[in-house]
């Protein structure tokens, strides 16, 4: 079993619903009802690929593996505890979400620059560093996410496995604790 099992359901009503299932067996979910049925889970699709394709494993599906709850990312007083791979994961699914809405693909360079900013505003070190088959390899796998999302009937459910254990061939240079 995986350390988390993604499952998004596409409901009859336009609504959605993200469960997350730990190796353990505990669940955190969250209802994604109205305008957010249509925003979240191609938001939370987003994430999967840049957090599989960077190997990132304390992000946002990397925390809810470790005990997290889908809740904890909106309380306030979470906010400090966040990793810095969090945090650097969250800005770069916002930079393929506003991509999304725009129809602008920036290059790797670009979206570097954007990162380094980012980091540099909130003091966070230095950034990953994006390479043009990373960026491709995100956008490509959104992509076949996002068929699948689509092509999926109302009423069914995607499921996808997430692993903590860092794969040998992307590995991440992001650090998992806040400086």
């Amino acid at each position: 079993m995986p350390d988390l099992s993604v499952r998004i359901k596409k409901k009859t009503d336009g609504s959605a619903a993200l469960s997350c299932t730990r190796a353990d067996g505990s669940v955190t979910w969250q209802r994604q009802d109205g305008q957010l049925g249509a925003i979240f889970p191609l938001h939370d699709l987003t994430h999967y690929a840049v957090e599989t394709t960077l190997g990132l494993r304390e992000a946002f599906f990397g925390l809810l593996a470790s005990g997290w709850d889908i809740s904890d990312f909106a309380r306030a007083e979470m906010k400090p505890k966040f990793t810095t791979e969090a945090l650097i994961a969250e800005a770069i699914v916002g930079y393929f979400d506003l991509e999304r809405m725009t129809g602008e693909r920036p290059d790797a360079a670009e979206l570097n620059r954007r990162l380094a900013e980012y980091c540099a505003e909130r003091g966070l070190g230095a950034p990953l560093e994006l390479t043009e088959p990373m960026v491709a390899t995100i956008r490509a796998t959104r992509a076949a996410l996002f068929e699948r999302w689509r092509a999926l009937p109302a009423g069914e459910s995607m499921e996808l496995p997430f692993d903590r254990t860092p794969m040998p061939t992307s590995e991440s240079n992001i650090s998992g604790e806040r400086p």
